[in-house]
């Protein structure tokens, strides 16, 4: 094993890291773990000082200095570069069509990085045709998730407002990110911890083999069933042939959104465990299935450390319920927060392991799965805590899509920084899901939800008659 590279420390790969290399092996388009994304304020920007905020949220930011590299047997490693020296680049897209911009900002999107011992992040600053100003950022999914991302972003403009206006303090430091690594890679070394996770999920996976449920129904799985000649068949394939993909985004306006909010602080439930009760509602009411299952991503940033350390930390799982027909949609909510609660307690396993051990017990040929979806929820805005001293100072944020997904549908779910509605972004295959499939489920989606929050004590059954 490699001990140093150009004279710093290597860690191998974490858990959450070896999820991504994992399906990047086989992914012919190398760009499948890009996100891009950019921030733009309504005002004035001095992009001298701002070049200089960046450089310091390098240095203050490890996971943004780091590096990928191979031994001779192949395997990956990871070390952190002292500092940051590339310039910073400045693109002004005035005189442009907003669209034009945007077409450009995805197509920085859709490059992929070169992996070995080079920085697996590229930041532009923009001044946009609508006269705003402010930051392009592309990461590599290995180095940062969407959360360490918000952060960075946060850090960079709290350190220019600190150097620019009165009154606004420096922000607290962040934490280290190899330290995170260290406690990751002591945890996989074998711990009474991971035991305990292992056998958690294990328990979990050995109860029964879930069922696959179609967005449009089961036709997906009676096909499976046909050609095997297994009409007790659980699985079926639900990607296509073609990894293209695209990003189609709902709105749901502020005020319906609050309603969902309300419900949930009422209720003392998360938003995604209403997401969740949705979702799976919907695809009972398609399937006619009581057994619903659906991914589910874990943040896995529980402490302060964890919040600030930057890098990936993301857990993906299969998350399944069995709910008759006659249970009541509020007893599903709080069903599904105690099942979530259980996950986050063992959220550190690996789910390499987990789909390992599932394809032990279940063996599925040919790419057969039981998860039609998969479900993240992105609680994090900007304006949470530090942004609200500029007082009314516009922003928007945009995600621009990498083009390609090895999932067939993958949801996000965000508030806007405008008015802290929810938009909901499918990132889907072309050929797998289609544009109408995804009006149909938010459309039944939403109606499901609202439903539910006006009545919480209705049956499920009820609810799928009234929707």
């Amino acid at each position: 094993m490699m001990k140093t590279r150009k004279g710093y420390p290597v860690y191998p790969l974490t858990a959450a890291q070896k999820f991504h290399f994992f399906y990047l092996q086989y992914c012919p388009k190398k760009q499948v773990l890009n996100i891009g994304t950019s921030l733009t304020i309504g005002t004035d920007i001095n992009f001298d000082v701002l070049k200089k905020s960046i450089y310091k949220a390098y240095e203050r930011c490890d996971s943004m200095r780091l590096r990928l590299a191979k031994d001779k047997e192949g395997n990956c490693y990871q070390y952190v570069v002292d500092k940051e020296d590339r310039d910073i680049e400045f693109v002004d897209f005035t005189g442009q069509t907003m669209e034009e911009a945007q077409q450009t900002m995805q197509k920085w999107t859709e490059v992929p990085f070169k992996l070995e011992d080079s920085p697996l992040n590229r930041l532009v600053m923009i001044r946009t045709p609508d006269g705003y100003n402010g930051l392009y950022l592309l990461v590599h999914h290995m180095t940062m998730d969407a959360q360490s991302l918000i952060c960075f972003m946060k850090d960079i403009i709290e350190i220019y407002c600190n150097a620019m206006y009165e009154g606004i303090d420096f922000p607290k430091p962040m934490s280290s990110y190899i330290e995170q690594v260290q406690r990751d890679l002591a945890y996989e070394a074998g711990s009474r911890a991971k035991e305990r996770d292992a056998r958690f999920f294990e328990n979990l996976i050995a109860q029964s083999e879930p069922i696959y449920n179609g967005i449009d129904g089961p036709a997906k799985l009676e096909a499976a069933r046909a050609e095997t000649g297994n009409p007790k068949l659980r699985a079926a394939v639900n990607t296509s042939d073609s990894i293209d993909s695209a990003l189609d985004i709902f709105h749901l306006e502020a005020e319906p959104t609050k309603r969902l909010m309300d419900f949930c602080e009422k209720y003392h439930v998360s938003l995604v465990c209403l997401l969740l009760m949705g979702l799976r509602t919907y695809f009972q009411k398609m399937n006619g299935n009581d057994d619903v299952s659906i991914n589910t991503a874990i943040a896995r940033r529980a402490t302060l450390n964890e919040k600030k350390s930057g890098g990936t930390r993301i857990h993906s799982f299969p998350f399944r319920t069995i709910f008759p027909v006659t249970m009541t949609f509020i007893d599903g909510v709080y069903a599904i927060r105690d099942l979530q609660n259980q996950y986050f307690r063992h959220a550190n396993y690996d789910p390499v392991s987990y789909f390992a051990y599932r394809g032990r017990m279940y063996p599925q040929e040919g790419g057969r799965t039981y998860e039609p979806m998969s479900l993240t929820y992105q609680p994090l805005t900007l304006q949470e805590k530090g942004l609200t001293k500029l007082g009314d100072i516009q922003y928007k944020t945009k995600w621009y899509p990498n083009g390609v997904t090895a999932q067939a549908m993958y949801l996000t779910v965000m508030h806007r920084p405008e008015d802290n509605g929810l938009d909901f972004n499918f990132e889907h295959q072309i050929k797998a899901v289609s544009r109408k499939e995804l009006e149909y489920l938010y459309y039944y989606l939403c109606k499901i939800m609202f439903k539910g929050v006006e009545n919480p004590n209705l049956s499920i059954d009820d609810i799928i008659k009234l929707v």
